[in-house]
């Protein structure tokens, strides 16, 4: 089993954008939520963990809880991130939050770590194990960097309830409809959805979710690679239909704990576990990290040493491999996932975040709007447009967008049809307002000019134009 397809990494690169810079102010205000959440849980464990320096934090998003780790409990370490725009976005948090200290921010993939073995005293993770298929795999390469007694803290990991009828993925609140509404309040929403509630919009991204972990999954994993263990559990309870099942599971426990409430409803796992073996904290206390962090790192290519040369760019000094500071960030991911992730400007993707690509539109588009991680154009009924591959080969188009909830509204079915080379390619029906993503296999072909058809159509006076559908992201995978 792939524990991570190059699509699901492609994918964790636009949400992880858009999740930071597509709506912001409600970004930093999660951010704030999630740093209180897990901060009171680290807290609750400070003895376990004792320290935290070099801490390493994996999947980190814009990198705020690494903020949260250096400035609230004075440590040092680095974020990583497969996403090297969403760690940028660290420095508004720093101007908005006035915070004094940083962490080192390195563009990586969890499973590949640029690090070397040993080294890290804690590496923390949270809402990204299930975006793995192969969970053990990054357990393993976590354990392999962890120091010696090291901590391997993660947070906020979908626990499968055994009490679901698992018909269909529920969207966040903002996209539920109705009746899905008026479940959710009577807690009984869990008993008829796959997944956690909200998974369909990261699904929507081509991100592929693993929520296939039971209670008793997580514990025989955990204790199959660490020597000790403290846990959290935090069990689904959003009404009173959740309210019943938890009470009685407590009942059914022998020891009237959370054990059977939480395999029968689910929720999240957090975890503290200790590596085999032990490393004193250094006397005197830890050096300034940024006078020498390359020591800590390996080449993402041949697992070489690197060094800082001019201009604060490391290289190895086996390969050669350079990774420059880019605005804060060193990019170490592996050469090969770094080309096909970071392409720049290519003739098979159109993505309004890097420029208004007017050179591949052709017609019925509007004017560029937005913000960066969630620029798009509206079009009308409408809009032709050109990819290109890159190389030979059969290609499935992935397009990105956003319906209004006039679109929807009108009492009109909403319907999407997107033509290839005159092709009908897919025919789509919109039951939601907001995000969506389409994918449509393509013949092959040495060049696509791409048609989308949306109905129906709606004016928002005083503006007269007539809108159906924004589109931010086109490209060719």
């Amino acid at each position: 089993m792939e524990a991570q397809t190059l699509s699901v990494k492609r994918a964790e690169v636009e949400f992880h954008n858009f999740a930071s810079f597509g709506e912001p102010e409600r970004a930093i205000a999660a951010y704030a939520e999630e740093n209180q959440r897990r901060g009171a849980i680290l807290r609750s464990h400070t003895e376990f963990v004792q320290w935290m320096t070099p801490y390493l934090e994996i999947g980190a998003n814009a990198g705020h809880s690494s903020y949260m780790f250096s400035n609230e409990f004075g440590e040092q370490g680095f974020a990583l991130d497969i996403s090297a725009d969403a760690l940028r976005y660290g420095k508004v948090l720093m101007d908005r939050w006035r915070l004094d200290r940083a962490p080192i921010r390195i563009a990586g993939d969890a499973l590949h770590l640029p690090f070397a073995d040993n080294s890290i005293r804690m590496v923390a993770a949270f809402q990204m194990l299930s975006q793995f298929q192969d969970i053990e795999a990054v357990f393993l390469e976590v354990k392999r960097v962890l120091q010696p007694g090291g901590i391997f803290f993660f947070a906020e990991e979908p626990i499968r309830r055994l009490l679901s009828l698992r018909l269909y993925r529920a969207p966040y609140w903002e996209q539920m409809k109705p009746w899905e509404r008026k479940l959710h309040e009577w807690g009984l929403l869990g008993f008829l959805t796959k997944d956690v509630i909200g998974a369909r919009q990261e699904e929507a991204f081509g991100i592929r979710q693993n929520h296939r972990m039971t209670l008793w999954d997580w514990d025989h994993l955990i204790r199959k690679h660490f020597v000790d263990h403290e846990y959290q559990m935090f069990i689904a309870e959003r009404g009173w239909g959740e309210r019943v099942i938890k009470a009685l599971g407590r009942r059914l426990d022998r020891c009237g704990s959370d054990w059977v409430p939480t395999r029968l409803l689910g929720g999240t796992l957090a975890a503290f576990c200790r590596k085999e073996g032990r490393t004193e904290y250094p006397d005197g206390g830890f050096p300034p990290l940024e006078k020498d962090f390359e020591k800590l790192l390996r080449c993402p290519d041949c697992r070489g040493d690197l060094v800082r040369i001019e201009g604060e760019t490391l290289r190895c000094v086996s390969c050669g491999y350079l990774a420059a500071d880019e605005e804060g960030v060193y990019n170490l991911l592996p050469s090969s996932d770094k080309k096909e992730l970071y392409p720049g400007p290519r003739a098979d993707v159109i993505d309004f975040c890097q420029g208004d690509c007017s050179d591949r539109l052709v017609e019925g588009f509007y004017g560029v709007e937005g913000v960066y991680g969630n620029k798009y154009r509206w079009i009308g009924k409408r809009a032709v447009f050109r990819l290109d591959p890159q190389d030979p080969g059969r290609r499935t188009l992935r397009v990105r967008g956003h319906s209004h909830p006039k679109m929807l509204g009108s009492g009109e079915p909403a319907r999407i049809e997107i033509r290839a080379n005159g092709q009908t390619v897919l025919k789509k029906n919109l039951d939601r307002p907001g995000l969506f993503v389409l994918e449509a296999p393509l013949p092959e072909a040495p060049g696509y000019t791409i048609e989308i058809l949306a109905s129906p159509s709606f004016q928002a006076p005083p503006d007269e134009r007539w809108f159906t559908v924004n589109l931010s992201f086109m490209r060719l995978v």
